[in-house]
C-alpha cells in the first residue's frame, strides 16, 4: 500500500468506534420500541460495545506487539463481520447485549493496531501530522455514520444498519490481506510475560498515565452525549431521526475542520499548548450548555452551539494527545496505545445509561455528566501533563 492508500485503510480501521455506535444512534428509538426495553437498557447496548473496545484493547494491543499487526488485525475484522450478522437476525435484547460485546471486542483491533502502525511508521513530529491526518479521515465516520444509518432507515429497519456493518467488516478483513506487515520480527516482544509486564510499568508513568486519564474524562463526556442525543433531540425537540442524523453529522463536520490544526501548527506552537487550548474550549462550552438548560432556554440552535464547542476540539485533543504518549514508547507502541484506548473508551461506555437513569425528559442530566468530565480533565492536564513540559 503506498502512503495515502495507508492513511485511508488505517483510518477506517481507527473508526470502527464511531462506526459500530454512531451509525445506529438514529435507531435506538425504534429499536427501544421493538424489544420494548427502557431507556437505560437501550442505551446499554452503546455501553457493551464500548465495554469491548476497551477491553479487547487490552489485548490486541499486546498481542499485535507479540505476533505482528496483521494477523490479529485480520481474526478482528472477520469476528467483527460475524458478530455484526448475529445482531442482524436476533430479537433477543440479552443475546443482542452479547453480540454487542463481541462486536466491541473484535473493533478494538483496528482501533489499538491502526494507531500501532503509524507508530511503527512514523516517529515526532511525523507523527503528529500523521495523527492529525489520520483524525481527519477518522472524523468522516461521526459525520458519514449517522447520515447513513438515517438513510438506511427509509429503506430498512436497525437490522439493514448491522448488515451494513457486517459488509464493511467484510471489506476491512480483505484490505489486510493486502497490507504489508509493519512491525518486523526483530523489533517484537519475545514473550507474553515481557508483554504483560509492560503494562504496569507504563502505568507507573505519570506523564503517560496523565494523558490516559485526561482521554478518559473527556471520552466519558463525548460518549455520554452519544447516548443521551438522541433521545434528547428527538424526544425534547421532535426531530425526526433523519434531521437528527444531521445534527449529530453536523457537529462531527465540526470535528473534522479542526482536524488541520495540529498538523500545521506542529513545530510552531507547542503540543502542550494546543492541548490545553483545546480542553478550554470544551471546559466553557459545557459551562454554557449546562447553564441553558438549567435557565430553561429551549433554542435547538443555542443547544448545537455549545454543543459543537464541546466536541469539536476533540479532533485536536485527540491527535496531540496521542502523539505525546507514545512518543518514546518504541516497541511498546502497541500495548501504549491498548492502554490509552482502554481508558478512553471504558469509563465512557460505563457512564453512558448514567443519564438515561436519571430521565432524558431534560438534558440538565447529561450536562452535568459531560461538565463533570472535562473539570476532571483538566484538573489531570494540570497536575499530570503541564508539569513535565514546564521542566523541558
Amino acid at each position: 500500500m503506498n502512503k495515502k492508500i495507508m492513511i485511508v485503510y488505517l483510518g477506517i480501521l481507527a473508526a470502527m468506534a464511531p462506526l459500530a455506535t454512531d451509525m445506529y444512534l438514529p435507531a435506538l428509538p425504534e429499536l427501544q420500541a421493538e424489544f420494548g426495553s427502557t431507556t437505560s437498557m437501550t442505551q446499554l447496548t452503546l455501553t457493551m460495545t464500548m465495554m469491548g473496545m476497551a477491553l479487547g484493547q487490552i489485548f490486541a494491543g499486546p498481542v499485535s506487539d507479540l505476533r505482528g499487526r496483521k494477523i490479529p488485525l485480520l481474526l478482528g475484522m472477520l469476528i467483527f463481520m460475524a458478530s455484526s450478522l448475529v445482531c442482524v437476525f436476533i430479537n433477543n435484547i440479552y443475546i443482542f447485549l452479547a453480540a454487542r460485546l463481541i462486536q466491541g471486542l473484535a473493533g478494538a483491533c483496528g482501533i489499538v493496531i491502526a494507531r500501532a502502525i503509524a507508530r511503527d511508521m512514523c516517529q515526532g513530529a511525523e507523527l503528529t501530522t500523521f495523527y492529525a491526518v489520520l483524525m481527519m479521515v477518522n472524523g468522516l465516520a461521526p459525520i458519514l455514520a449517522p447520515v447513513i444509518g438515517g438513510q438506511i432507515l427509509l429503506l430498512s429497519t436497525w437490522h439493514g444498519i448491522f448488515a451494513t456493518l457486517a459488509g464493511i467488516g467484510m471489506v476491512m478483513a480483505v484490505a489486510t490481506l493486502v497490507y504489508r506487515e509493519t512491525l518486523p520480527v526483530d523489533k517484537r516482544i519475545k514473550s507474553v510475560g515481557a508483554t504483560i509486564r509492560v503494562l504496569p510499568d507504563l502505568m507507573k508513568n505519570k506523564y503517560f498515565m496523565g494523558h490516559c486519564l485526561v482521554q478518559s474524562f473527556i471520552f466519558m463526556s463525548f460518549f455520554c452525549y452519544i447516548g443521551s442525543s438522541s433521545f434528547i433531540f428527538q424526544g425534547i425537540y421532535g426531530v425526526s431521526a433523519q434531521e437528527y442524523s444531521l445534527i449529530f453529522g453536523g457537529i462531527g463536520v465540526g470535528m473534522l475542520l479542526l482536524g488541520p490544526i495540529p498538523a500545521k501548527l506542529a513545530g510552531k506552537v507547542s503540543e502542550a499548548s494546543m492541548l490545553c487550548a483545546a480542553m478550554t474550549v470544551q471546559l466553557v462550552g459545557s459551562i454554557c450548555l449546562l447553564a441553558a438548560f438549567v435557565a430553561g432556554f429551549s433554542s435547538l440552535w443555542l443547544v448545537i452551539l455549545f454543543l459543537c464547542c464541546c466536541f469539536m476540539p476533540i479532533s485536536i485533543i485527540g491527535a496531540v494527545s496521542f502523539s505525546l504518549a507514545l512518543n518514546g514508547q518504541g516497541r511498546n507502541a502497541g500495548s501504549a496505545s491498548a492502554l490509552l484506548g482502554f481508558f478512553s473508551m471504558f469509563l465512557g461506555g460505563i457512564m453512558m445509561p448514567a443519564a438515561g437513569f436519571f430521565g432524558t425528559d431534560t438534558g440538565i442530566p447529561m450536562a452535568v455528566i459531560m461538565l463533570t468530565g472535562f473539570v476532571l480533565g483538566m484538573i489531570c492536564y494540570w497536575t499530570m501533563i503541564r508539569p513535565a513540559h514546564l521542566e523541558d
